[in-house]
């Protein structure tokens, strides 16, 4: 495979590219889904190709081909090299490459079992039997479903670098609808659509989807009857899922510099940040702390090196509150004066690849969620997200959760149906005062980011820990 990459810079090069990169890929994957108690669905897919880029004067140029001999390689090189010379008749300056050290390496994620080794028939019984459970409770609907992936990389550069890779992923995720005479009610487990990691199934068996059924079938049916979440302003305090999906959003995707350079303005825009106010910024109260790290063991976002063949890195993003750092890639990294982040990555050797979020996640404080709910007079307590909206500039946003429930006089009371909250993102972040400690810090994954045209899905990890926000308007409808 490091010979077909290596093929695909070589005809780039002899078509006149100053620089030239190849991925060779190969993917496996396998899905599942159950629902009332019937497996639905089963896919099993492989894909095998290269992909390579080519950089002539102001421009890229992208081509791949599913044929692995060396001569398609080459020519697929040569194609590539047209794309970014043709580009390249728009004027523009020349595109430079933030500086890199070619990294001659072979790195794996780490599994106890891999996913696809494990019977289908152990796999199937699995993901009924949760059905069955949350039906035995009284779920109207039920379903479960799993994912897995096993990818391998090879990559080649013109600067010599050659990176083999291969990441093992998987996860699950189950839900209870409860139907009632106008409306209905999910009730999900875990997380935002599910959990997933750079792991094997052990990840799946530790997630207790068997052990979480009847629960979520009954507050399912629980939400039906509780009363509808009151309008106001008031304290909110999250769950660390619902953290993930508020941190996917509103800060992830808004520090992407391909977004902020006005590069990148599929699926929700561009940013709201300007790169002139990197380090002097104030995203958010003192106590937010946000990094990307890609070299978090087992995270969903995690990797030994990107597909520009940067090795993964623990960046600062927020620091007491401050913005100091972006996502980025080298040419980005380059144009802005920063450091290659390491953060490019494509959705298969087919695509180009483009900067992507890693494991973009919260900093533990020093709080606990029971503390948080103890400190609070008056607020909602809200988990599990259903539904989410966020303008084109990552800034105005409205989401609503699963489920919540009062708290007064710093005790958790009733349970509240359709909780909603809304914010402007640095006055949101401003807002926050309590954070919680390493105990609760969950490493969250999804394996689900939309970005780009035609767009691309990522995998991305977010660990975050419940957090405590004054003064915010929930109960929005409509």
């Amino acid at each position: 495979m490091f010979d077909v990459a290596t093929a695909a810079v070589e005809g780039a090069l002899a078509a006149g590219a100053r620089y030239a990169d190849a991925r060779v890929m190969t993917t496996r994957t396998e899905g599942m889904r159950a629902q009332n108690q019937v497996v639905e669905s089963l896919r099993q897919d492989e894909s095998a190709g290269v992909g390579v880029r080519a950089l002539i004067g102001s421009s890229w140029g992208f081509f791949a081909t599913p044929c692995l001999d060396n001569a398609s390689a080459r020519a697929a090189g040569a194609e590539a090299a047209d794309v970014a010379r043709a580009s390249a008749m728009v004027a523009g300056p020349a595109l430079e490459l933030a500086p890199v050290t070619p990294a001659q390496a072979d790195w794996s994620s780490a599994w106890e079992e891999h996913p696809l080794q494990i019977p289908l028939e152990a796999k199937a019984d699995l993901l009924v039997g949760v059905t069955r459970a949350s039906q035995d409770a009284g779920a109207s609907l039920a379903g479960a479903s799993y994912a897995v992936w096993d990818t391998e990389r090879w990559f080649v550069s013109s600067e010599d670098a050659r990176i083999s890779q291969r990441i093992v992923e998987c996860g699950a995720y189950m839900e209870a609808i409860a139907v009632g005479d106008s409306e209905t009610q999910r009730r999900s487990y875990p997380g935002v659509l599910g959990q997933y990691g750079t792991r094997g199934w052990e990840l799946v068996r530790e997630l207790d989807l068997e052990g979480n059924a009847v629960r979520i079938a009954e507050e399912a049916q629980a939400l039906l009857r509780a009363p509808q979440c009151p309008a106001g302003t008031t304290d909110l305090v999250l769950g660390s899922a619902q953290m993930a999906l508020q941190i996917h959003e509103s800060v992830g995707h808004a520090i992407e510099l391909d977004r902020i350079l006005g590069w990148e303005a599929g699926l929700a825009g561009t940013s709201w940040l300007e790169l002139a106010r990197l380090g002097e910024l104030r995203f958010g109260s003192e106590v937010m702390n946000i990094t990307a790290d890609a070299t978090l063991p087992g995270a969903l976002g995690s990797f030994g090196y990107d597909d520009e063949g940067t090795p993964a890195q623990c960046t600062d993003i927020v620091r007491d509150g401050r913005w100091v750092g972006v996502l980025s890639g080298r040419d980005s990294a380059a144009l802005a004066g920063v450091a290659a982040g390491g953060t490019v990555r494509g959705d298969g050797y087919s695509r180009l690849p483009m900067v992507r979020m890693t494991n973009v996640g919260m900093l533990p404080g020093t709080s606990s969620l029971d503390e948080m709910i103890a400190a609070t007079e008056d607020g909602v307590y809200m988990d599990t997200n259903r539904s989410w909206s966020i303008d084109d500039k990552r800034l105005n946003f409205q989401f609503g959760c699963e489920i919540g429930w009062e708290i007064k006089g710093g005790v958790l009371g009733r349970m509240l149906r359709n909780p909603t909250y809304t914010g402007i993102g640095p006055q949101f972040w401003a807002s926050m005062d309590l954070v919680g400690n390493e105990t609760e810090r969950r490493f969250w994954g999804t394996p689900h980011c939309g970005k780009g045209q035609p767009v691309q899905t990522g995998h991305t990890g977010h660990p975050a820990v419940p957090a405590r926000f004054r003064n915010v308007r929930v109960g929005v409808r409509g």
